[in-house]
C-alpha cells in the first residue's frame, strides 16, 4: 500500500481539502397531509481530508444547479476549499447508476465553476474506487444505518434535513485522540473541535427508542430516528476501533493514564464514556485482560473487550 497523499496529513483549516460523493436516492414527501407523494432526492457528502469531519447536504436532484447550490451552502458554512476530490464517472461503468450519468454530463460544467472560484477540482484515476476510500467510508457510515432506522417511513424535506443535521453531529462527535496528557483530562479530540472549537452537545430528550412508531408525533419520530442511528452507529464505531488479535499475538498492556473509550450501550446520543487507565489486572498466566479505569464519576473495572484506547501521537 502506498503512502497517504499529502492532503491527508497537511495541517490547515477544516475542509481545506475536501472529498465529495453522493448517497442515494432517498425518498421524501413533497408536502404534509393526505395525498402527499414521494419524490426522489440525494445526499451530497463532503468529507475533510485531514480531520475527517463530515458535512451532509440534501439535494433535490442530480443536476449541475443542485450540486452547485449544495457546494455554495458548504462554502458559506465552512469557507472555500482549495481542492475538491471526487470519483471518476468511469469507476461505475457496468453499474450505470444515476451518479455515473450525472458525472458524465455535468463534470465539465462543475470544473468550469470551480476554476472560476479558484478551486481545483480533481478526479481520482479511472477504475480505482479505492483511491476514494475516505469519502466512501463516510457514505457507508451514513447510508448503512440511515436506511435501517428510517425503514418505510417517509419524511418531508424539512424533517429529513433535520435528521441529516443530527446524523452529521453524531459523526462529528466521535473521539479521535486525547486532547492532552493530563491524567485528569477525560475529553478527547473530535472533528467538532476543528469545526466549532469545542465538543458538540445534544439537547436533553426523553428516550423514545423503544416506543411504537404509531404512538409518536412526526416531531418525536425524528428524535427516535436519531436515537436509533446513534445506537447502531456508536456500537459499530467502537467495534471498528478495537484491535482483533484473535490470540495470534500479545500486545503490550495498557499504560497508566491512557485515555480510553468504554463500551456502554445505554448512553444518550453524542455522549461518550471515557476514562483514564489506573492499572491493569493480570490473570494467572500473567496476561492482563481486565483494567481499572478512573472516570469522572469514580473508578470502574472493565474487561479489555469493552475498552478502546485512544493512543497518543507518539504511539
Amino acid at each position: 500500500m502506498g503512502n497517504l497523499p499529502s492532503e491527508r496529513i497537511s495541517p490547515g483549516f477544516a475542509f481545506i481539502n475536501t472529498g465529495v460523493d453522493y448517497m442515494g436516492p432517498v425518498y421524501i414527501l413533497n408536502r404534509k397531509g393526505r395525498g402527499a407523494q414521494t419524490v426522489k432526492a440525494y445526499v451530497c457528502i463532503f468529507v475533510c481530508m485531514a480531520t475527517r469531519a463530515v458535512n451532509l447536504e440534501l439535494v433535490g436532484d442530480l443536476s449541475t444547479e443542485a450540486y452547485l447550490l449544495a457546494l455554495k451552502r458548504h462554502i458559506s458554512r465552512y469557507s472555500k476549499p482549495n481542492t475538491i476530490f471526487s470519483d471518476n464517472g468511469r469507476n461505475f461503468v457496468g453499474l450505470m447508476n444515476d451518479f455515473t450519468k450525472f458525472l458524465g454530463k455535468c463534470s465539465s460544467e462543475i470544473i468550469d465553476y470551480a476554476t472560476s472560484q479558484n478551486i481545483k477540482f480533481s478526479f481520482i484515476p479511472p477504475f480505482s474506487p479505492n483511491f476514494g476510500g475516505l469519502w466512501e467510508a463516510g457514505v457507508k457510515s451514513c447510508k448503512y444505518h440511515l436506511r435501517r432506522v428510517i425503514g418505510n417511513s417517509h419524511l418531508t424535506y424539512e424533517e429529513f434535513n433535520t435528521v441529516l443535521a443530527q446524523i452529521q453531529a453524531v459523526l462529528n462527535s466521535r473521539p479521535l485522540s486525547p486532547l492532552s496528557s493530563d491524567p485528569h483530562d477525560y475529553y478527547p479530540l473530535s472533528p467538532a473541535h476543528f469545526l466549532v472549537g469545542r465538543p458538540l452537545t445534544a439537547p436533553l430528550c426523553e428516550d423514545v427508542s423503544n416506543t411504537a412508531c404509531n404512538r409518536l408525533t412526526r416531531y418525536r419520530r425524528v428524535e427516535q430516528i436519531r436515537q436509533h442511528f446513534w445506537s447502531r452507529w456508536s456500537k459499530e464505531y467502537i467495534s471498528e476501533m478495537q484491535t482483533r488479535t484473535k490470540w495470534k499475538s500479545r500486545l503490550d498492556d495498557l499504560k497508566p493514564d491512557t485515555l480510553v473509550l468504554i463500551k456502554d450501550d445505554q448512553l444518550p446520543p453524542l455522549k461518550w464514556h471515557l476514562g483514564r487507565i489506573i492499572t491493569t489486572v493480570p490473570g494467572r498466566d500473567g496476561i492482563s485482560r481486565v483494567a481499572d479505569i478512573r472516570t469522572e464519576k469514580g473508578v470502574i473495572r472493565r474487561a479489555c473487550s469493552k475498552i478502546c484506547p485512544l493512543w497518543e501521537e507518539d504511539d
